[in-house]
């Protein structure tokens, strides 16, 4: 039995999760599984992606491990990143598809209209690269983190949800969007904290140590 199961369905470089949680927590077992027995025995779940949600959608299920997902959501320390994020909410505009349902809400594609900073230069899509992290609500993932510390996207699409209480964290390009989201055991990211240096890998190394029956801090 893993200590820590990273969900691999096709889509992403799990390579490079597997090894950053390696990295912060060495005395406990990793393993990169597409079995849903496997991920169902592990104690802690991690749910990465990369890709078209459509895509990732089809070879979860392909796989078979849909219920393992949602068993894995509703029962243990799940950690959520990029697509991982996404593909919790109800729907995507990305193929119009539908996705797991676990959260309330949408997944949007940034507004071409809406893509001008506040010089008026034109953003690009995909949003790509590092960019300030608001934590709105104090959580233990944030332990050790800076608010507005950096983390690195890549991403075309984001979060968009009616239920203020989901939201743990925001950035802005060049408006505001959900960036960090998290319910009872659940935490997802749309950035790629195996990417951002020193404050993903401290994400990392906090969720490897989560008890989310713990007494949330006072301050982040």
């Amino acid at each position: 039995m893993a200590d820590i199961a990273v969900i691999d369905y096709g889509m992403g470089n799990l390579r490079s999760v597997s090894k950053a949680i390696e990295h912060v927590a060495p005395g406990l077992s990793v393993v990169v599984t597409d079995d849903p027995a496997e991920v169902a025995r592990a104690q802690r779940v991690v749910f990465p992606g990369q890709g078209a949600m459509p895509d990732c959608m089809r070879e979860m299920d392909a796989r078979g491990l849909r219920q393992a997902v949602i068993d894995a959501a509703h029962a243990k320390p799940f950690l959520g990143i990029c697509i991982g994020l996404q593909m919790l909410f109800e729907r995507s505009e990305e193929g119009d598809v539908a996705g797991l349902g676990l959260l309330p809400g949408q997944v949007r594609r940034f507004a071409a209209d809406a893509m001008v900073d506040a010089h008026g230069a034109r953003l690009k899509v995909p949003h790509m690269g590092w960019n300030r992290v608001r934590q709105l609500q104090p959580h233990a993932l944030w332990d050790g983190i800076e608010d507005d510390a950096r983390f690195y996207f890549v991403h075309s699409y984001y979060v968009e949800t009616a239920t203020p209480a989901l939201v743990s964290g925001q950035t802005d390009y060049p408006r505001p969007f959900t960036c960090a989201i998290s319910r009872d055991n659940v935490f997802a990211v749309q950035f790629h904290p195996e990417k951002s240096a020193a404050a993903g890998l401290r994400l990392l190394a906090n969720f490897v140590q989560w008890q989310p029956s713990d007494r949330l801090p006072e301050t982040v």
